[in-house]
């Protein structure tokens, strides 16, 4: 007995315990060191189901910021490109010579895109400069790990909102359009999937973009109807902070089957103490939360008071929801956000970021002090939120 004690080793720690390891580990980093020990921990871990780590936040230049445990990694982007934002776990990216692209920064594997910025400047007309500074949302009815052959949707805004939406289907520019061809009077704010339906969101109203499944080698945009009326004005579920105004950024999200339009709510100092940046001390100050009814009918925005099990990250280039019992660590009944501000897209994303408590209207920083980087993001693009997948490293 004592010989086959004495020959024991961590390598052969049993595989449940080994589990139950791993299924704390929040970093996927952390996991990676945990697998990197052995061989038969990282054979064992590979057979291992679990669940998925939490997110990042890409800071543009290939670094990413792990939420969980404030650890930076990096993973360069291929030469003369941007990350302009993100679906799950593949970055947007363009260069300078309007190409655009997705890519899974782990597996390298990339689909390419049309080029974007060029059918913004078409549909727009000659009226706009070459220079103006686009943003884009990407969406996509099925995660692309799943169907690379996947319809991607994408939103085109500039700094005044005027935007397009752009279907693309197997790197070909199927179809587009814009409020000036249709009887509206505004500009789409986001887009979301749910259901396998495209949505976009104007000003309280919401849309549902209708393709043609005959020709889905090459879908149109045959129609386009508003669903859901005005915003209902409501007072907000907390005030305003004193000398400031408040400004709102409406996001569209999918969660658990609801469409949620998710209301940032800001407070600008007023009057500014720096005219030449108004926006320089906002800062977030509460959120709201309304559903769609897509189902009775009634056109209307429902308030909803709780988010369940659901952890929603938001952001202007990339939202998701989460279950908060499958991510170690995220917080259910929450919202995460980061500074995404068009006006302050250069500062620190943590500048104005935080966690946003549905329950008690708290917001908590999105990093404890003492392992929160001091960040200052450089190159072209914008942070967006990023979703690794276990085993991806």
């Amino acid at each position: 007995m004592m010989a086959a004690t004495q020959s024991s080793s961590w390598a052969d720690l049993q595989m449940d315990i080994l589990g139950l390891v791993l299924r704390r580990l929040p970093s996927l980093a952390d996991r990676v060191r945990l697998r990197a020990v052995c061989r038969p921990w990282c054979s064992n871990a590979q057979l291992l189901t679990l669940p998925p780590p939490f997110p990042w936040l890409n800071l543009l230049d290939g670094t990413f910021l792990s939420i969980s445990d404030g650890e930076i990694h990096r993973m360069p982007l291929p030469d003369d490109a941007s990350c302009y934002g993100s679906i799950d776990n593949w970055l947007f990216l363009t260069d300078s010579d309007d190409g655009c692209s997705l890519m899974n920064p782990f597996s390298k594997a990339t689909l390419q895109l049309p080029k974007l910025a060029r059918i913004w400047h078409h549909e727009r007309g000659n009226a706009y400069n070459a220079c103006t500074r686009l943003f884009y949302k990407l969406a996509v009815p099925l995660p692309l790990d799943l169907s690379s052959d996947s319809l991607v949707a994408v939103l085109i805004n500039d700094p005044l909102r005027h935007s397009v939406v752009c279907i693309v289907h197997r790197s070909i520019a199927t179809d587009s359009f814009r409020f000036h061809d249709r009887p509206f009077k505004n500009n789409f704010y986001d887009i979301a999937f749910c259901g396998g339906k495209l949505y976009a969101l104007s000003c309280g109203k919401l849309f549902t973009v209708e393709m043609s499944e005959v020709h889905i080698e090459k879908p149109k945009v045959p129609h386009v109807e508003c669903i859901v009326e005005d915003f209902p004005i409501e007072s907000h579920s907390q005030p305003c902070p004193e000398n400031h105004i408040c400004v709102t950024w409406p996001y569209l999200v999918e969660s658990g089957g609801r469409l949620l339009n998710v209301i940032r709510l800001v407070g600008v100092p007023f009057p500014p103490e720096d005219d030449d940046d108004i926006f320089k001390d906002s800062l977030t100050f509460s959120f709201e939360v309304y559903e769609a009814d897509l189902n009775t009918g009634s056109r209307m925005w429902r308030r909803v008071e709780s988010l369940g099990d659901q952890a929603l990250f938001v952001g202007r280039h990339c939202s998701k929801s989460l279950s908060a019992a499958e991510y170690v660590g995220a917080q259910e009944d929450c919202i995460y956000f980061m500074c995404d501000d068009y006006f302050r897209s250069d500062e620190d994303p943590l500048c104005d970021a935080g966690i946003y408590n549905m329950r008690s209207g708290v917001i908590t920083p999105l990093l404890q002090e003492n392992t929160a980087p001091r960040l200052h993001p450089t190159g072209e693009g914008h942070p967006t939120w990023f979703f690794p997948a276990d085993g991806a490293m």
